[in-house]
């Protein structure tokens, strides 16, 4: 299981690092994606959705060091 934090890092650059990473996985890999950016709520999902990955699951976490929530993406890689 990969993870990845873009937790503090602002549009566009959660889904590019999103982006990085999965080019590296195998198809079939799960990657967690954490992040602050209320954004990334419409822009991962879409991000899928064009490339092909299968969202598994989207949910929100108390952050715990304060600040707001975490938006934590799990992704299947796909072969697109």
């Amino acid at each position: 299981l990969e993870s990845l934090d873009t937790r503090g890092l602002l549009c566009p650059l959660p889904v590019i690092r999103t982006q990085e990473q999965v080019r590296r996985l195998p198809v079939g890999a799960t990657l967690t994606v954490e992040a602050t950016d209320a954004g990334t709520l419409q822009d991962i999902p879409a991000w899928c959705r064009v490339h092909g990955h299968n969202l598994i699951s989207s949910d929100t976490v108390e952050n715990e060091f304060g600040g707001g929530p975490v938006y934590r993406f799990r992704i299947q890689v796909c072969g697109a």
